[in-house]
């Protein structure tokens, strides 16, 4: 079946038209097209085969581009034509039953004539403005519908299609989308593959969306691994946990610190991804160098998208982050997260400045990005005034405004903001979207906190989520 994130391999010498494949597989890829119009009849079979193994060992579909002779040369799993092709009987006859062909169109009579003619799937395109073709016809979205309408193929939505724009193709009916820039010239391709791929869950049923949390345990309840499982679930997503530290606290403060070895903490994420697998990870508590460093080299070695809670100091002032800590999380840690999710005092421990107005928190946002984090959201709880906070994402910069409550109830507030950035992002919405869901369950989790305890009570996870899901019925 062709679906999920389609990469086409781009130009390139044979280490980087390998290197592009692989982190395009890495990061979720689940068809990969090879085209070459640069090397010779051998070169292009030598090359062909080399990207058709890793695609084997990946667990992903290997097409090859316009020849169905060099398709079968490679053992592809079948061939993409152009209109000018051949015809999709002449590939057939050629490669066999088996293999999958597919054709580009632009049009519904062409959609339909291709699936009179047996294709197995069609390509769309292009539907955005695209540099690698810059004579290509523009289809358009609403076509894409009208064709949606028209064939019961597989679609691949072709040309000009982005994070930013890669939702609305696939709500308008599209199975895969074709990239190659977007991923290909991304400084971070694993991630900027994943975050495509991830949009796809929005086609699954929310129950089979995977969130991991790896974070410290809150005896109280109100925060860290207890907070995270309570967010995800009610959000609707399958929960799952890795407890990096045990803590002996209640709503006045941490009273004691119990962290588990750093190995073991790995070993319980290694298990839940090798067997149940993950869409997303949150992380909260670390606490010690040796673990931080885990869990950044869990991260690069299953190249998954990670929301970066960098929790540093408790409500009551217990330090939750050591200090040696602190340089791995900058230098490990920083360079594989998705979305780093930092307080103001978190954000000024990170950059060594000083912050306090939405202009200050702008500077730091961009700072953590250039320090390597994809995506910043800098949250405005302590500043005086409202509440709003800065996302920045894909170098545009979204406010989302929030206004004060005057509470004591706040126990929990970042893990679960967090938490619900995750698994919604586990849910196939992009990062803008998700972001202003997410601040309006904290928003409502904290207006409808609760009075437990002497100190500072819990948010109120429930009426979060209602907030939240109130709009999806």
């Amino acid at each position: 079946m062709i679906e999920g994130l389609y990469f086409i391999t781009p130009g390139g010498t044979d280490a980087q038209v390998v290197a592009s494949t692989e982190a395009a597989l890495h990061g979720g890829a689940r068809v990969i097209q090879y085209r070459d119009k640069e090397r010779g009849a051998a070169a292009q079979a030598a090359l062909g085969r080399r990207i058709g193994a890793l695609c084997r060992a990946a667990g992903a579909i290997f097409l090859v581009n316009d020849s169905a002779v060099l398709a079968r040369d490679c053992q592809a799993d079948g061939v993409h034509l152009g209109q000018g092709d051949g015809s999709v009987a002449a590939a057939r006859a050629l490669l066999g039953t088996e293999k999958l062909i597919g054709i580009s169109t632009r049009t519904v009579d062409q959609a339909r004539r291709a699936a009179a003619d047996g294709a197995d799937y069609i390509g769309l395109g292009a539907i955005f403005p695209t540099g690698s073709k810059s004579d290509a016809e523009l289809v358009g979205v609403e076509r894409l519908r009208q064709v949606r309408q028209a064939v019961a193929l597989p679609i691949v939505a072709i040309g000009g299609i982005g994070y930013g724009n890669a939702g609305e193709v696939i709500d308008a009916g599209a199975d895969a989308v074709a990239v190659i820039s977007a991923v290909a010239a991304d400084p971070q391709p694993v991630l900027a593959a994943r975050e495509l791929a991830l949009l796809f869950n929005r086609k699954r049923p929310a129950a089979a969306c995977r969130v991991l949390t790896v974070a410290g345990s809150d005896s109280g309840g109100g925060a860290g691994i207890q907070a995270d499982l309570k967010t995800i679930t009610l959000l609707g997503a399958f929960g799952m946990s890795a407890i990096t530290v045990l803590t002996a606290q209640n709503t006045r403060g941490v009273d004691g610190v119990f962290p588990a070895p750093a190995a073991f903490v790995r070993r319980q994420a290694e298990l839940v991804l090798d067997d149940i697998g993950a869409d997303t990870v949150k992380t909260g508590m670390l606490y010690a160098a040796d673990i931080v460093e885990s869990v950044a080299e869990l991260l690069a070695r299953y190249g998954l998208a990670a929301v970066v809670d960098p929790v540093m100091i408790a409500k009551g002032g217990a330090p939750l982050l050591r200090e040696e800590a602190m340089a791995a999380l900058r230098e490990r840690l920083l360079p594989q997260t998705f979305l780093l999710t930092p307080n103001l005092p978190e954000a000024e421990a990170l950059t060594g400045r000083g912050i306090a107005t939405l202009e200050e928190m702008e500077a730091a946002a961009r700072e953590l990005h250039a320090l390597g984090a994809r995506h910043v959201l800098v949250k405005g709880g302590h500043r005086t005034g409202d509440a709003t906070d800065l996302l920045l994402c894909g170098g545009t910069l979204y406010r989302l405004p929030g206004e004060r409550v005057p509470t004591a109830n706040t126990h929990g507030t970042g893990c679960s903001y967090a938490a619900a950035l995750a698994t919604l992002l586990a849910r196939g919405e992009a990062l803008p979207a998700a972001a202003q869901r997410a601040k309006r369950f904290i928003d409502a989790a904290i207006r409808n906190g609760v009075p437990l305890g002497s100190g500072h009570g819990p948010i109120n996870h429930a009426a979060g989520a209602r907030a939240v899901l109130s709009d999806e019925c």
